[in-house]
């Protein structure tokens, strides 16, 4: 028998999926049909979308996955009617992107790009960065894409650090955990990244107290969530030079409103939720190799763990 795969997201989204993901799935063999419309008793799995407009899966009867195109899952792990197995997307083009935009970033505040960007007054500034290897970079979350940022800084010749809820051993990374291991990562992030899921143990994980850990001078880089930061605590470190830039790419609100005060501060950056999107082009892989193993009922990849929220 056929299995029925929802499509549920965005309108705009099913023109660019509609195709490759039925490319996709041919490829696994699995007997499907793809839509955007079943009965919902009738649908085997659903790629979704948070911002589809579904909230409701208890008429989904023989429902055996969702399938999400988001890496984050804050929005729908709670969510009382979701009985069956949740997974997340994590993907090589989510990978490729984070690893992309991180570097971007890092290298900018490390080189000092901005004096002489926004410089152009006629002093000839000869003051020149330290090389890598002296500039320490700290991760915060070493899920998939923390790991592929670490080891990309690595590769790089910077002295990476990374913390991470639980322990974890990645030759490239110098790794800390659990409270303590937070305190002293945060003492040498000389550059600090943030790739932690939002939950209710990492919400605010950067208030006033963890951000006075931080070297003074030491620049933000949150590509993570919005959630991860104490708006406040971290104005009124800029304000006093403790924290010498903040570049943001995610926000509790989004858009971000106009008259927030993130955007007129001359030690902030703002861009506006790019550092990562999911591309359809590989997602549409990881989407059909979870089918396949649904189908062929080996484990699914990338499982929300209910308990931990991502």
């Amino acid at each position: 028998m056929s299995v029925n795969v929802l499509f549920s997201a965005h309108a705009d989204r099913w023109p660019q999926y509609r195709d490759l993901l039925t490319s996709a799935i041919i490829t696994t063999g699995v007997d499907f049909n793809l839509a955007t419309d079943f009965d919902p008793a009738e649908v085997d799995y659903v790629v979704y979308a948070p911002n589809s407009g579904l909230r409701d899966f208890a008429p989904f009867a023989r429902l055996k996955a969702v399938l999400s195109l988001w890496a984050g899952v804050e929005s729908i792990v709670g969510n009382p009617t979701l009985t069956v197995p949740l997974a997340r997307m994590v993907d090589h083009g989510l990978q490729q992107g984070m690893t992309e935009w991180v570097t971007g970033h890092v290298l900018r505040h490390h080189l000092g790009m901005d004096r002489h960007i926004t410089g152009q007054d006629g002093i000839w500034r000869t003051d020149v960065p330290p090389l890598a290897p002296s500039r320490t970079v700290c991760i915060l979350g070493l899920g998939e894409l923390g790991q592929a940022a670490g080891k990309a800084l690595a590769s790089l010749g910077f002295n990476v650090t990374g913390w991470s809820r639980t322990p974890k051993s990645i030759p490239e990374v110098t790794c800390f955990d659990g409270a303590s291991g937070l305190q002293t990562a945060l003492e040498g992030a000389e550059i600090l990244v943030l790739l932690l899921p939002d939950t209710p143990a990492t919400t605010n994980i950067l208030d006033a107290k963890t951000l006075a850990k931080l070297p003074r001078g030491a620049v933000i880089i949150n590509p993570g969530r919005g959630p991860l930061i104490d708006d406040d605590a971290l104005l009124a470190a800029l304000g006093s030079g403790h924290v010498g830039h903040a570049t943001l790419d995610v926000f509790r609100t989004e858009p971000l409103p106009p008259d927030h005060p993130y955007w007129s501060h001359k030690r902030v950056t703002v861009t506006p939720h790019i550092a990562s999107e999911t591309r359809p082009e590989t997602a549409v892989l990881a989407i059909a190799e979870n089918i396949r193993r649904g189908e062929a009922g080996e484990p699914f990849l990338h499982l929300v763990d209910r308990t931990l929220g991502y």
